[in-house]
């Protein structure tokens, strides 16, 4: 008993140490508005995520990164916050976002699918888990409450990833400030670029997109654009032809693939 209350003792210590250091920046790239910095989530991507795929297993043997990095933005006071400039403030919410699925994947690994979590599919996202600034949120409130409220950014569809192989993959770096433009825009062709999920039919006309594109229409088509307008300059062209704005004869949508987006399996 003495044993394992010393080894308690000691993994508390351990994260104490983390979160402190990486709320003084040592070692770190990517440091935001005050000093803070994403070290300690790229150490968990860098570790853990490969061609978009997680390793569950891994990470849940090894939380303590991510656990450092969810206690520091925990850290972070509302009043602060709200002094970042809002390219940091988008870097922080996005990796906020997947920093906490992760966390809540590993939780309950083995799981096959996110939607497993909770009693009926939906749970996941409801759970008052999301810690900022003196508040406690679900994913769903981080999302929807303040990510597509407050940034009106549609890229950031590309960027936050739900733990499904159907979601855009999962970037093996942080999300930050000075790189953000550049992050989203490479986000969105990666995904347009899956053609298991969006692709042009020039034969029939037809463009075939992710299911994201129907459930947030509204975010890609603001000031009165259309679905083809927005992804014209991102897909790849398809047998030599893209989908011009005269070419598409319909728009349809590929099936959404819920099951966990995990290394090791097809």
């Amino acid at each position: 008993m003495a044993h394992h209350t010393q080894l308690r003792r000691r993994s508390w210590v351990v994260l104490a140490l983390r979160v402190l250091a990486v709320a003084l920046g040592l070692g770190c790239r990517g440091t935001a508005a005050g000093g803070f910095t994403h070290e300690a989530y790229g150490r968990v991507l860098r570790a853990f995520v490969k061609e978009g795929r997680v390793d569950y297993a891994g990470l849940k043997a090894r939380p303590g990164d991510l656990d450092a990095y969810l206690e520091q933005v925990a850290a972070v006071s509302g009043e602060a916050f709200a002094r970042w400039p809002a390219g940091e403030r988008l870097a922080l919410l996005l990796n906020l976002y997947n920093a906490q699925t992760l966390k809540l994947v590993t939780e309950h690994y083995p799981v096959a699918s996110i939607r497993r979590i909770g009693l009926v599919p939906g749970s996941a996202w409801r759970r008052r888990i999301v810690r900022l600034g003196g508040r406690v949120m679900s994913l769903d409130d981080l999302e929807h409450g303040i990510i597509r409220k407050e940034y009106r950014e549609p890229r950031v569809h590309f960027a936050l990833v739900c733990a499904a192989k159907g979601c855009p993959p999962l970037r093996d770096e942080p999300f930050v400030a000075e790189r953000l433009e550049e992050q989203l825009q490479d986000q969105a062709r990666r995904f347009l670029g899956d053609t298991s999920k969006n692709r042009f039919d020039a034969a029939t006309g037809t463009l075939w997109l992710s299911p994201i594109f129907e459930w947030f229409s509204e975010d890609f088509t603001a000031g009165g654009g259309s679905l083809p307008g927005f992804v014209r300059p991102l897909l790849p062209a398809a047998a030599g032809e893209g989908p011009g704005a005269t070419a598409v004869r319909e728009v349809r949508f590929t099936d959404y693939d819920w099951s966990l987006n995990e290394q090791g399996k097809p």
